[in-house]
């Protein structure tokens, strides 16, 4: 496995990461032990999970995710094994919301308690918050750093204008930087990270680990009409904008690379999104051994040119 930096930090990323939104949701406790053991063996790395991990589903209230990672990491053997990313600042409830100093370490001790560690390898601010100065937001992640809770930090959901602000403030400041971006990217997700985010973290090597790689399963070629929605809980509720047109050409156009490479189209999908500049380490979830099968795989996968050309066509953004 050949690891890549995160950004122009010490840490070293499989190119791929594991997402811990499923663990302790559509993955059982026993289900996730099974995945997280699987992806060490198979020579993996990286694993992202957020606070807010599953606070949607019904009788959950967040931290669902990190307390399955927390267990795992606690049968020990692990830890320094694994690079831990996790994110502070959706609604918590309560009040628990936002990137004010204050609720930073408030929620930096939350996540520590509950993964059973006593670092987070890269803690990220999983929505911008406009309402607190980039640079007391900087300042907390930066005690936690002085104070060896956390070893990096990165954004997610940050527009190009935000990021470009905040690795400007903390230049002028002297503060640690966000070394790693969290964007909305995939083969149907690929106008807003293109058209600014791109460039920006090219120039100032921001390592870039996408969410929704497969765009909810969508790109795994599983949902090709609206009754095949039904299939899942996230198909019920995140695959209706998909089905149109565009969507359903790209699904052809990962049909036919699939079978020139006797891949799946999950895997070409993947492998695309390994292909493009900037891109560090793409995200994706697995709910079942077979399908953590079909990630690992992925990076395996070197698309040819023609491919890659095939794939950039179907899925140009309209």
């Amino acid at each position: 496995m050949q690891f890549r930096p995160l950004g122009r930090s010490a840490l070293q990323v499989s190119p791929l990461c594991f997402g811990g939104n499923v663990f302790g949701w559509t993955a059982d406790e026993k289900t996730s032990f099974s995945l997280l053991d699987a992806w060490l063996d198979a020579g993996f790395n990286f694993i992202d999970t957020a606070d807010v991990y599953s606070r949607w589903a019904p009788g959950h209230t967040g931290g669902e995710s990190e307390t399955v990672i927390g267990k795992w990491l606690k049968q020990g053997g692990r830890r320094d094994k694994v690079v831990i990313a996790t994110k502070v600042g959706l609604d918590m409830g309560d009040g628990k919301v936002g990137l004010s100093p204050a609720y930073i370490r408030q929620a930096a001790e939350d996540s520590l308690r509950r993964l059973q560690t006593d670092c987070i390898d890269l803690y990220q601010s999983h929505k911008d918050d406009e309402a607190t100065p980039l640079g007391e937001t900087l300042e907390a992640f930066a005690h936690l750093i002085k104070a060896g809770k956390v070893r990096v930090i990165g954004a997610s959901n940050y527009t190009a204008p935000r990021l470009a602000v905040a690795l400007e403030t903390s230049r002028k400041l002297g503060l640690p930087r966000y070394e790693s971006l969290q964007p909305l990217y995939n083969l149907y997700d690929r106008a807003e990270f293109e058209q600014g985010l791109q460039k920006l973290c090219l120039d100032e090597e921001v390592g870039v680990i996408g969410f929704s790689s497969l765009a909810s399963g969508f790109l795994t070629g599983k949902y090709r009409s609206a009754a095949d929605t039904a299939k899942s809980p996230r198909g019920k509720t995140a695959i209706g904008k998909y089905l149109n047109p565009r969507g359903l050409r790209i699904l052809a156009a990962l049909d036919e690379v699939a079978a020139a490479t006797r891949s799946t189209p999950g895997r070409v999908a993947l492998a695309w999104l390994l292909a493009r500049p900037g891109v560090t380490s793409p995200i994706a979830s697995a709910t079942s051994i077979a399908q953590l099968g079909d990630l690992t795989a992925a990076a395996q996968l070197a698309l040819s040119a023609q491919a890659i050309a095939l794939l950039d066509k179907a899925s140009a953004p309209e």
